[in-house]
């Protein structure tokens, strides 16, 4: 987290030192799952519809933060791609990617619109997961570290 996180505090701050804790803020407030009282995952940032200065200049930015996911995400999956994984964990998995479809679904903007306003379904769809998971009422085992990071999605 710390180096995802440095990379795009470093990618805001060559264009405004204000962005990072604004933007940061506004992904921790809207990347919520309000039905469920957790956020969707962990950090981020999070900006959209920008017109406090000049386009040329918030264009750079967008450039910038795209350009930087790759240096910000890929040494993370470099560091865990061949880790070892059991049932029980890819079980998690799918389950937390239901938590993505439900926040699509439910809340995020852009999916909201298109699926309002007679977008093409398909392509609105294209971006979910293939395969999810959801279990009723479902609780980590205490003291597990899926129980360590849901307390953080619910006190993020």
């Amino acid at each position: 987290m710390r180096h995802f996180h440095g990379t795009y505090k470093e990618v805001c701050d060559r264009h405004d030192p204000e962005f990072y804790p604004k933007f940061k803020a506004w992904a921790d407030k809207y990347f919520v799952i309000s039905h469920r009282n957790e956020t969707r995952g962990l950090g981020g940032i999070f900006f959209d519809d920008l017109n406090d200065r000049e386009p040329e200049k918030l264009f750079e930015f967008a450039k910038d933060a795209v350009n930087s996911v790759v240096p910000a995400y890929g040494p993370i999956v470099e560091a865990h791609k061949d880790d070892p994984f059991t049932e029980q964990q890819k079980q998690w998995q799918l389950m937390r990617r239901g938590r993505y479809v439900e926040f699509n679904l439910v809340y995020d903007r852009g999916t909201v619109f298109g699926l309002k306003t007679g977008g093409r379904i398909e392509s609105i769809l294209m971006s979910l997961p293939e395969t999810a998971r959801w279990e009723y009422d479902h609780h980590p085992e205490p003291g597990s570290p899926e129980a360590d990071i849901m307390d953080a999605f619910k006190h993020a």
